[in-house]
């Protein structure tokens, strides 16, 4: 029987494989993987990639948007035990793990079960920036997955940590030689907005950071702390307008309303 290297979304084969994957039915699985070797190490090409290798593996299946797929952790131990490679790389438009896209989606239990299987946890490749695990989880707000990553051993970088509310890991950089650079510490103060980080966000600003410096998604400190749900996010957004800071309209009105000196 001929082995598989990758699949078109559509095929019947990628279509029973996935059905089976998101639904948690095992047996399904198991017979799946059985009757087409190869099969645990396919990926899934969806057609606007074209026919050529690349696209996700079925690890990536099991972890994708929204994730929490029923049987998840057995799932992974299925897969990984027909042979698939719990650091599989997404080839495209990045380059993320399955657990990547665990932390993603806030899906601890996956995130355990990848870990388990041996995935690396510092892998890099997050879509945003090229960092780890740990980065796609502070950076799309995912605090539970964020958490866990740093149980198990995940080591985090000075905007990790600034994200995270790591003040001895922030007051840490801040005395490491050489220093974090003006732009590292306005990135991390943003991170600290974003997270609801009250403390670590004042003593980010003591030491200069900008509090109107536009951030991911044009947004500002304020923007970002503004857009979070927590009581947290909300003393940090009452921190930032008590001090002055500004929205991302408010630096254009006010660009606008200068006069024309010209």
């Amino acid at each position: 029987m001929q082995t598989l290297h990758s699949l078109r979304s559509q095929d019947p084969m990628a279509v029973a494989v996935t059905e089976a994957i998101r639904s948690g039915d095992l047996d399904a699985l198991r017979r799946l993987l059985a009757g087409h070797p190869g099969l645990a190490t396919a990926r899934v090409v969806e057609e606007r990639e074209g026919c050529g290798p690349g696209g996700r593996s079925l690890l990536h299946l099991a972890a994708d948007w929204p994730g929490h797929v029923p049987r998840g952790p057995e799932t992974v131990a299925v897969l990984v035990a027909a042979g698939a490679d719990p650091d599989a790389r997404f080839v495209g438009a990045h380059r993320e793990t399955p657990l990547h896209w665990a932390a993603s989606n806030d899906d601890v239990p996956m995130i355990d079960a990848l870990v388990a299987a041996g995935a690396d946890i510092e892998a890099d490749g997050a879509v945003i920036a090229g960092g780890t695990p740990l980065a796609d989880a502070r950076d799309f707000g995912q605090w539970r997955a964020a958490r866990r990553l740093l149980e198990l051993g995940a080591r985090p970088t000075f905007q990790d940590a600034a994200t995270l509310g790591l003040d001895e890991v922030v007051e840490a950089g801040l005395r490491a030689t050489p220093p974090p650079s003006p732009e590292e510490i306005d990135e991390a103060f943003w991170g600290a907005c974003h997270g609801g980080r009250l403390s670590t966000a004042v003593r980010l600003r003591a030491v200069g950071a900008d509090m109107d410096r536009i951030g991911w998604g044009g947004l500002t400190p304020l923007d970002i702390a503004r857009a979070g749900e927590t009581p947290e996010a909300a003393e940090v957004a009452a921190w930032l307008t008590a001090a002055g800071a500004r929205t991302h309209a408010e630096p254009e009105e006010a660009d606008h309303s200068r006069p024309d000196l010209t």
